[in-house]
């Protein structure tokens, strides 16, 4: 059977060992994920640009958008990689204190938040750490300025 993990480093390589020893598989693609109780994850399952597997610390993730069916993961190094997950998934592991949803189609890290400009119609534009700009739609105006104070 095949396993994901979602755990902290301190745990990962110990429950690892003890899975791999019990027959178990484990694979950032598997259906059934094994989460540590009340922890976010602090990293994130994606391919890069070569289709190579690898885990992504979410203190590198500046936004997070979707398209379809892909989602990709705009990080610090300023490559953009493809999470296994989709939006609705990473919403919920991701610590929802530096994270927020803020459209149907992107997760915006609050740390590389540069720049908040009110746009018409209840919206904001937001100019991320990258430069890139990125939509705060009316859906989620509200939740956004609670989440920011203001």
């Amino acid at each position: 059977m095949k396993i994901r993990l979602n755990v902290s480093d301190e745990y990962y390589s110990e429950l690892e060992k003890k899975l791999l020893s019990a027959g178990f598989v484990i694979d950032d693609e598997a259906e059934f994920i094994i989460t540590q109780k009340d922890k976010f994850t602090s990293y994130i399952a994606v391919k890069n640009k070569n289709g190579e597997k690898l885990r992504l610390k979410s203190e590198e993730i500046i936004f997070i958008e979707s398209f379809g069916h892909s989602v990709v993961i705009h990080s610090t190094d300023g490559e953009c990689y493809y999470a296994l997950d989709r939006l609705y998934q990473l919403t919920s592991i991701l610590d929802n204190t530096k994270f927020i949803r803020v459209s149907n189609c992107a997760i915006i890290a609050r740390l590389h938040v540069k720049r908040i400009k009110p746009s018409i119609s209840m919206k904001f534009i937001l100019t991320m750490s990258d430069g890139s700009l990125v939509d705060v739609t009316r859906s989620y105006y509200s939740s956004f300025k609670d989440f920011f104070g203001i």
